[in-house]
Protein backbone atom coordinates (compact mmCIF):
# COMPACT_ATOMS: atom_id res chain seq x y z
CA UNK A 1 0.00 0.00 0.00
CA UNK A 2 1.59 3.23 -1.13
CA UNK A 3 0.16 6.72 -0.70
CA UNK A 4 1.73 9.75 -2.35
CA UNK A 5 1.70 12.98 -0.32
CA UNK A 6 1.02 15.86 -2.71
CA UNK A 7 0.26 19.56 -2.37
CA UNK A 8 1.28 23.01 -3.46
CA UNK A 9 4.51 24.64 -2.32
CA UNK A 10 4.31 25.79 1.28
CA UNK A 11 1.36 23.55 2.21
CA UNK A 12 3.35 21.66 4.85
CA UNK A 13 3.64 18.34 3.02
CA UNK A 14 6.97 17.41 4.55
CA UNK A 15 5.78 18.37 8.04
CA UNK A 16 2.82 16.03 7.54
CA UNK A 17 5.24 13.35 6.32
CA UNK A 18 7.36 13.83 9.45
CA UNK A 19 4.23 13.68 11.59
CA UNK A 20 3.06 10.41 10.04
CA UNK A 21 6.45 8.71 9.97
CA UNK A 22 7.93 10.19 13.16
CA UNK A 23 10.69 11.45 10.88
CA UNK A 24 12.89 14.53 11.02
CA UNK A 25 13.26 15.48 7.36
CA UNK A 26 14.21 19.13 6.95
CA UNK A 27 11.20 21.35 6.21
CA UNK A 28 10.70 24.86 4.90
CA UNK A 29 12.13 24.32 1.41
CA UNK A 30 8.93 25.48 -0.34
CA UNK A 31 8.83 22.73 -2.89
CA UNK A 32 12.35 21.34 -3.25
CA UNK A 33 13.03 18.34 -5.44
CA UNK A 34 13.80 15.80 -2.71
CA UNK A 35 11.68 12.66 -2.39
CA UNK A 36 11.12 11.02 1.00
CA UNK A 37 9.72 7.56 1.74
CA UNK A 38 8.50 6.22 5.08
CA UNK A 39 6.58 3.18 6.34
CA UNK A 40 3.89 3.69 8.97
CA UNK A 41 2.20 1.08 11.14
CA UNK A 42 -1.61 1.12 11.11
CA UNK A 43 -2.93 1.55 14.68
CA UNK A 44 -5.00 -1.47 15.70
CA UNK A 45 -5.84 -1.95 19.38
CA UNK A 46 -7.23 -5.41 18.59
CA UNK A 47 -3.70 -6.74 18.24
CA UNK A 48 -2.90 -5.80 21.84
CA UNK A 49 -5.96 -7.69 23.05
CA UNK A 50 -5.03 -10.74 20.99
CA UNK A 51 -1.50 -10.58 22.42
CA UNK A 52 -2.99 -10.94 25.91
CA UNK A 53 -4.67 -14.15 24.76
CA UNK A 54 -1.93 -15.75 22.64
CA UNK A 55 1.18 -14.40 24.44
CA UNK A 56 3.14 -14.21 21.17
CA UNK A 57 6.81 -13.41 20.66
CA UNK A 58 5.90 -10.43 18.47
CA UNK A 59 3.05 -8.26 17.21
CA UNK A 60 2.95 -7.35 13.51
CA UNK A 61 0.75 -4.45 12.45
CA UNK A 62 -0.38 -3.68 8.91
CA UNK A 63 1.54 -0.84 7.35
CA UNK A 64 1.20 1.95 4.81
CA UNK A 65 4.06 3.48 2.80
CA UNK A 66 3.96 7.25 2.42
CA UNK A 67 5.94 9.03 -0.29
CA UNK A 68 6.51 12.76 0.16
CA UNK A 69 6.75 14.25 -3.33
CA UNK A 70 7.89 17.74 -4.33
CA UNK A 71 5.28 20.32 -5.25
CA UNK A 72 3.98 20.03 -8.80
CA UNK A 73 5.25 22.90 -11.01
CA UNK A 74 2.46 25.01 -12.50
CA UNK A 75 1.49 24.23 -16.07
CA UNK A 76 1.87 26.78 -18.82
CA UNK A 77 1.02 26.95 -22.52
CA UNK A 78 2.35 23.80 -24.18
CA UNK A 79 3.83 22.40 -20.95
CA UNK A 80 2.20 20.11 -18.37
CA UNK A 81 3.58 20.85 -14.91
CA UNK A 82 3.30 17.31 -13.57
CA UNK A 83 5.39 15.99 -16.45
CA UNK A 84 8.18 18.40 -15.46
CA UNK A 85 8.81 16.34 -12.34
CA UNK A 86 11.90 14.08 -12.40
CA UNK A 87 11.10 10.68 -13.92
CA UNK A 88 11.45 8.84 -10.59
CA UNK A 89 9.09 11.28 -8.87
CA UNK A 90 6.47 11.10 -11.62
CA UNK A 91 6.73 7.31 -11.58
CA UNK A 92 6.14 7.24 -7.82
CA UNK A 93 3.13 9.52 -8.25
CA UNK A 94 1.58 7.39 -10.96
CA UNK A 95 2.31 4.13 -9.11
CA UNK A 96 0.69 5.32 -5.88
CA UNK A 97 -2.48 3.55 -4.78
CA UNK A 98 -3.95 6.82 -3.47
CA UNK A 99 -3.12 10.49 -2.93
CA UNK A 100 -2.90 12.39 0.35
CA UNK A 101 -3.41 16.02 -0.63
CA UNK A 102 -2.09 18.41 2.02
CA UNK A 103 -3.92 21.74 1.84
CA UNK A 104 -2.63 24.83 3.62
CA UNK A 105 -5.19 26.22 6.07
CA UNK A 106 -2.81 28.05 8.39
CA UNK A 107 -1.54 31.62 8.22
CA UNK A 108 1.87 32.81 9.35
CA UNK A 109 3.34 36.19 8.49
CA UNK A 110 6.81 34.72 8.97
CA UNK A 111 6.05 32.14 6.25
CA UNK A 112 3.58 33.80 3.87
CA UNK A 113 1.61 31.75 1.38
CA UNK A 114 3.34 31.84 -2.04
CA UNK A 115 0.05 33.05 -3.58
CA UNK A 116 -0.17 35.93 -1.13
CA UNK A 117 -3.19 34.68 0.83
CA UNK A 118 -4.52 31.53 2.48
CA UNK A 119 -7.45 30.03 0.56
CA UNK A 120 -7.82 26.22 0.94
CA UNK A 121 -10.50 25.87 -1.74
CA UNK A 122 -8.44 27.79 -4.30
CA UNK A 123 -5.43 25.57 -3.61
CA UNK A 124 -7.52 22.39 -3.88
CA UNK A 125 -8.82 23.49 -7.27
CA UNK A 126 -5.34 24.47 -8.44
CA UNK A 127 -3.76 21.09 -7.73
CA UNK A 128 -6.79 19.25 -9.10
CA UNK A 129 -6.37 21.25 -12.32
CA UNK A 130 -2.73 20.13 -12.56
CA UNK A 131 -3.72 16.47 -12.12
CA UNK A 132 -6.49 16.87 -14.69
CA UNK A 133 -4.11 18.43 -17.23
CA UNK A 134 -1.69 15.54 -16.70
CA UNK A 135 -4.45 12.98 -17.39
CA UNK A 136 -5.66 14.92 -20.43
CA UNK A 137 -2.15 14.86 -21.89
CA UNK A 138 -1.94 11.07 -21.45
CA UNK A 139 -5.40 10.50 -22.97
CA UNK A 140 -4.76 12.81 -25.92
CA UNK A 141 -1.44 11.15 -26.77
CA UNK A 142 -3.06 7.72 -26.75
CA UNK A 143 -6.03 8.91 -28.82
CA UNK A 144 -3.69 10.39 -31.42
CA UNK A 145 -1.94 7.05 -31.74
CA UNK A 146 -5.21 5.11 -31.94
CA UNK A 147 -6.47 7.39 -34.72
CA UNK A 148 -3.38 6.62 -36.82
CA UNK A 149 -1.63 3.33 -36.11
CA UNK A 150 -4.78 1.99 -34.40
CA UNK A 151 -6.55 1.73 -37.75
CA UNK A 152 -4.21 -1.11 -38.79
CA UNK A 153 -3.89 -4.71 -37.64
CA UNK A 154 -6.21 -7.69 -37.61
CA UNK A 155 -10.01 -7.25 -37.37
CA UNK A 156 -9.85 -8.23 -33.69
CA UNK A 157 -7.09 -5.68 -33.02
CA UNK A 158 -9.01 -2.94 -34.82
CA UNK A 159 -12.16 -3.76 -32.86
CA UNK A 160 -10.22 -3.57 -29.57
CA UNK A 161 -8.70 -0.25 -30.61
CA UNK A 162 -12.14 1.13 -31.45
CA UNK A 163 -13.44 0.17 -28.01
CA UNK A 164 -10.44 1.80 -26.36
CA UNK A 165 -10.84 4.93 -28.47
CA UNK A 166 -14.52 5.23 -27.54
CA UNK A 167 -13.67 4.86 -23.84
CA UNK A 168 -10.88 7.44 -23.98
CA UNK A 169 -13.11 9.85 -25.92
CA UNK A 170 -15.63 9.62 -23.08
CA UNK A 171 -12.99 10.14 -20.42
CA UNK A 172 -11.38 13.00 -22.32
CA UNK A 173 -14.74 14.80 -22.37
CA UNK A 174 -15.11 14.28 -18.60
CA UNK A 175 -11.63 15.64 -17.92
CA UNK A 176 -12.17 18.61 -20.21
CA UNK A 177 -15.31 19.35 -18.20
CA UNK A 178 -13.28 19.36 -14.97
CA UNK A 179 -14.51 16.00 -13.66
CA UNK A 180 -11.97 13.58 -12.14
CA UNK A 181 -11.94 10.05 -13.51
CA UNK A 182 -12.79 8.59 -10.09
CA UNK A 183 -16.27 10.01 -10.73
CA UNK A 184 -16.62 8.11 -14.01
CA UNK A 185 -19.00 5.17 -14.18
CA UNK A 186 -16.63 2.45 -15.31
CA UNK A 187 -17.36 -1.23 -15.73
CA UNK A 188 -14.89 -3.79 -14.34
CA UNK A 189 -13.62 -4.40 -17.89
CA UNK A 190 -13.10 -0.68 -18.43
CA UNK A 191 -11.28 -0.37 -15.10
CA UNK A 192 -8.98 -3.17 -16.20
CA UNK A 193 -8.40 -1.57 -19.62
CA UNK A 194 -7.32 1.70 -17.97
CA UNK A 195 -4.98 0.17 -15.40
CA UNK A 196 -1.86 0.70 -17.48
CA UNK A 197 -2.49 4.43 -17.91
CA UNK A 198 -2.16 5.10 -14.16
CA UNK A 199 -4.42 8.14 -14.41
CA UNK A 200 -3.93 10.53 -11.47
CA UNK A 201 -7.54 11.71 -11.12
CA UNK A 202 -8.68 8.10 -10.95
CA UNK A 203 -6.87 7.59 -7.64
CA UNK A 204 -8.70 7.91 -4.31
CA UNK A 205 -7.88 11.16 -2.48
CA UNK A 206 -7.58 12.04 1.19
CA UNK A 207 -7.70 15.82 1.62
CA UNK A 208 -5.85 16.84 4.79
CA UNK A 209 -6.44 20.44 5.84
CA UNK A 210 -3.28 21.55 7.63
CA UNK A 211 -4.47 24.04 10.26
CA UNK A 212 -2.56 26.25 12.66
CA UNK A 213 -2.59 25.96 16.44
CA UNK A 214 -5.07 28.83 16.78
CA UNK A 215 -7.50 27.14 14.36
CA UNK A 216 -7.66 23.66 15.91
CA UNK A 217 -11.05 24.35 17.49
CA UNK A 218 -12.51 25.59 14.19
CA UNK A 219 -11.10 22.69 12.15
CA UNK A 220 -14.24 20.47 12.27
CA UNK A 221 -16.33 23.26 10.73
CA UNK A 222 -13.74 23.75 7.98
CA UNK A 223 -13.69 20.00 7.29
CA UNK A 224 -17.49 20.01 7.01
CA UNK A 225 -17.44 23.00 4.65
CA UNK A 226 -14.76 21.58 2.35
CA UNK A 227 -16.27 18.10 2.49
CA UNK A 228 -19.61 19.50 1.39
CA UNK A 229 -18.05 21.20 -1.63
CA UNK A 230 -15.56 18.46 -2.52
CA UNK A 231 -18.14 15.77 -3.22
CA UNK A 232 -16.18 13.60 -5.65
CA UNK A 233 -16.32 9.83 -5.24
CA UNK A 234 -13.59 7.97 -3.37
CA UNK A 235 -12.53 11.03 -1.38
CA UNK A 236 -12.24 11.73 2.33
CA UNK A 237 -11.59 15.04 4.10
CA UNK A 238 -9.90 15.51 7.47
CA UNK A 239 -7.69 17.99 9.29
CA UNK A 240 -4.68 18.10 11.53
CA UNK A 241 -2.19 20.64 12.78
CA UNK A 242 0.94 19.02 11.42
CA UNK A 243 3.32 21.24 13.36
CA UNK A 244 1.57 20.57 16.67
CA UNK A 245 1.25 16.82 15.97
CA UNK A 246 4.97 16.67 15.13
CA UNK A 247 5.79 18.38 18.43
CA UNK A 248 3.48 16.00 20.32
CA UNK A 249 5.30 13.06 18.76
CA UNK A 250 8.58 14.30 20.24
CA UNK A 251 7.25 14.35 23.81
CA UNK A 252 6.90 11.57 26.35
CA UNK A 253 3.35 10.08 26.27
CA UNK A 254 2.29 11.67 29.60
CA UNK A 255 3.58 15.10 28.57
CA UNK A 256 1.97 14.77 25.14
CA UNK A 257 -1.41 13.92 26.70
CA UNK A 258 -1.29 17.04 28.92
CA UNK A 259 -0.22 19.28 26.02
CA UNK A 260 -2.94 17.87 23.75
CA UNK A 261 -5.60 18.44 26.41
CA UNK A 262 -4.48 22.05 26.83
CA UNK A 263 -4.85 22.57 23.08
CA UNK A 264 -8.26 20.89 22.94
CA UNK A 265 -7.03 17.96 20.85
CA UNK A 266 -9.11 14.86 21.59
CA UNK A 267 -7.59 11.65 20.26
CA UNK A 268 -4.68 11.41 17.89
CA UNK A 269 -5.13 13.25 14.61
CA UNK A 270 -2.13 11.26 13.40
CA UNK A 271 -3.76 7.89 14.10
CA UNK A 272 -6.99 9.10 12.51
CA UNK A 273 -5.25 10.10 9.27
CA UNK A 274 -3.44 6.76 9.11
CA UNK A 275 -6.73 4.88 9.61
CA UNK A 276 -8.42 7.04 6.97
CA UNK A 277 -5.58 6.23 4.58
CA UNK A 278 -6.30 2.55 5.16
CA UNK A 279 -10.03 3.12 4.68
CA UNK A 280 -9.40 5.15 1.53
CA UNK A 281 -7.76 2.15 -0.09
CA UNK A 282 -10.86 0.03 0.60
CA UNK A 283 -8.99 -2.32 2.93
CA UNK A 284 -10.01 -4.42 5.90
CA UNK A 285 -7.84 -6.51 8.22
CA UNK A 286 -8.19 -10.12 9.17
CA UNK A 287 -6.16 -11.29 12.13
CA UNK A 288 -4.05 -14.32 12.97
CA UNK A 289 -2.74 -15.38 16.33
CA UNK A 290 -0.42 -17.96 17.86
CA UNK A 291 2.65 -18.33 20.08
CA UNK A 292 4.97 -16.90 17.42
CA UNK A 293 3.02 -13.76 16.48
CA UNK A 294 -0.28 -11.99 16.23
CA UNK A 295 -0.68 -10.10 12.98
CA UNK A 296 -3.07 -7.90 11.02
CA UNK A 297 -3.30 -8.81 7.34
CA UNK A 298 -4.66 -6.13 4.97
CA UNK A 299 -6.90 -7.32 2.14
CA UNK A 300 -9.45 -5.53 -0.07
CA UNK A 301 -12.99 -5.50 1.29
CA UNK A 302 -14.95 -8.30 -0.35
CA UNK A 303 -12.01 -10.72 -0.43
CA UNK A 304 -12.68 -14.44 0.00
CA UNK A 305 -11.12 -16.94 2.36
CA UNK A 306 -8.85 -18.11 -0.47
CA UNK A 307 -7.74 -14.51 -1.04
CA UNK A 308 -6.92 -14.26 2.66
CA UNK A 309 -4.93 -17.49 2.47
CA UNK A 310 -3.00 -16.10 -0.50
CA UNK A 311 -2.19 -12.93 1.45
CA UNK A 312 -0.37 -15.08 3.99
CA UNK A 313 1.36 -17.33 1.44
CA UNK A 314 0.59 -18.58 -2.05
CA UNK A 315 1.02 -22.20 -0.86
CA UNK A 316 -1.91 -21.74 1.53
CA UNK A 317 -4.15 -20.58 -1.32
CA UNK A 318 -3.09 -23.46 -3.59
CA UNK A 319 -3.68 -26.12 -0.94
CA UNK A 320 -6.66 -24.43 0.73
CA UNK A 321 -8.99 -26.79 2.59
CA UNK A 322 -10.95 -24.49 4.89
CA UNK A 323 -10.65 -21.44 7.14
CA UNK A 324 -11.27 -21.88 10.86
CA UNK A 325 -12.81 -18.51 11.76
CA UNK A 326 -13.98 -16.68 14.85
CA UNK A 327 -15.13 -13.08 15.21
CA UNK A 328 -12.66 -10.94 17.14
CA UNK A 329 -15.38 -9.85 19.57
CA UNK A 330 -16.30 -13.47 20.37
CA UNK A 331 -12.67 -14.45 20.98
CA UNK A 332 -12.03 -11.51 23.29
CA UNK A 333 -15.30 -12.07 25.17
CA UNK A 334 -14.56 -15.79 25.72
CA UNK A 335 -10.85 -15.33 26.40
CA UNK A 336 -9.33 -18.33 24.63
CA UNK A 337 -9.64 -20.53 21.56
CA UNK A 338 -10.57 -23.43 23.83
CA UNK A 339 -13.58 -21.50 25.12
CA UNK A 340 -14.45 -20.41 21.58
CA UNK A 341 -14.63 -24.06 20.55
CA UNK A 342 -16.56 -25.05 23.67
CA UNK A 343 -19.21 -22.41 22.99
CA UNK A 344 -19.51 -23.31 19.31
CA UNK A 345 -18.26 -19.93 18.09
CA UNK A 346 -15.55 -21.35 15.81
CA UNK A 347 -16.83 -21.55 12.22
CA UNK A 348 -15.50 -23.67 9.39
CA UNK A 349 -15.65 -21.57 6.21
CA UNK A 350 -15.04 -22.60 2.60
CA UNK A 351 -13.29 -21.03 -0.35
CA UNK A 352 -16.00 -18.49 -1.20
CA UNK A 353 -16.54 -17.16 2.31
CA UNK A 354 -16.31 -13.35 2.30
CA UNK A 355 -13.88 -12.32 5.01
CA UNK A 356 -15.05 -9.70 7.51
CA UNK A 357 -12.96 -7.04 9.17
CA UNK A 358 -11.62 -8.46 12.45
CA UNK A 359 -12.09 -12.13 11.61
CA UNK A 360 -9.47 -14.20 13.43
CA UNK A 361 -8.54 -16.94 10.98
CA UNK A 362 -6.47 -20.11 10.83
CA UNK A 363 -6.03 -21.54 7.33
CA UNK A 364 -6.02 -25.32 6.99
CA UNK A 365 -4.33 -26.54 3.82
CA UNK A 366 -2.80 -29.59 2.18
CA UNK A 367 0.93 -29.53 1.55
Amino acid sequence: MQIAIVGLAGAGKTTVFNTLTRGDVSTGGFGGLELHVGVVKVPDERLDRLAEIFRPKKIVQADVTYVDLPAVPPSSEGRVGTEELPAEHLGRLRDADALLHVVRAWDDTAHPHPAGSVDPWRDIEQLDLELTLADLAVAERRLTRLRTAGRHGTPAEREANEREEALLDRLQAALAGGRPLRDADLSPDEEKALRGFRFLTQKPVLLVLNVGEADIGAAPALVAEIGGRYDNRHTLVDSLSARIEMELGQLEPDEAAVFAEELGIHGSSLDRVIRLSYQLLGLISFLTGGPEEVRAWPIPAGSTAVDAAGAIHTDLARGFIRAETVAYEDLVALGSMAEVRRHGKLRSEGRTYQVRDGDVIEILFSR
